[in-house]
């Protein structure tokens, strides 16, 4: 069972259908009860760091995600990712939820937001096993993670070079939406949901 976190911010519909449709069961919820039975778990994320933090702490969320990564594993995407730094300069600085040392900056040159498919080069860990190198995924953010080199394990072009997918012991993350990415996305699910 997969247990999607929700906390009123996150892409809910489309990740859990994302697992459904790989023959997974998921349950999205707020409540520790039901995220208790669940193996693994997903923290989807759009909007705001600021906003979206208040909402995860303000549910009790965040102290629970941190409890729980220390023997489950854990999904962040896109905004979830984000979440699982130390800290974002988006609407001034907030601090995140530290499983991962880096912080949260915002893109100064190209288009912003950064929106449409684009590579992900020097991919680490089973996450991204079977999946080739350079391969493109879908992406829509206006900030980025700037994480230490070690917990990097995937990077991405846009007029810099970003952490588009980083790991610390059982915390993933990933910039990219992997539930709208088609064939390499769902991959990188099936890969989360089997394999790690």
């Amino acid at each position: 069972m997969i247990g999607v976190v929700d906390y009123g911010a996150g892409n809910l519909r489309s990740v859990c259908k994302a697992v459904e449709y790989l023959g997974g069961r998921a349950v999205v919820s707020s409540e520790e009860g039901d995220l208790d039975g669940c193996e693994k778990l997903i923290l989807p994320g759009v909007g705001s760091f600021a906003a979206g933090m208040r909402s995860l702490l303000a549910c009790g969320l965040g102290a629970y995600i941190k409890r729980r990564a220390a023997d489950t594993p854990v999904l962040g995407i896109c905004l979830g990712m984000q979440f699982l730094l130390e800290e974002s300069e988006e609407d001034g600085v907030t601090a995140g939820l530290g499983l991962v040392k880096g912080r949260v900056i915002p893109f100064t040159e190209g288009k912003i937001p950064h929106m449409g498919w684009n590579a992900v080069t020097g991919m680490r860990t089973p996450l991204f096993d079977g999946i080739r190198e350079g391969e493109e995924f879908y992406f829509v953010h206006s900030y980025f993670a700037d994480a230490a080199p070690k917990f990097i394990i995937g990077r991405t072009e846009y007029h810099r070079t970003f952490a588009s997918a980083v790991c610390c012991g059982n915390v993933y993350g990933v910039q990219f939406h992997p539930e709208k990415s088609g064939e390499a996305g769902l991959r990188l699910l099936r890969n989360f949901m089997e394999k790690i």
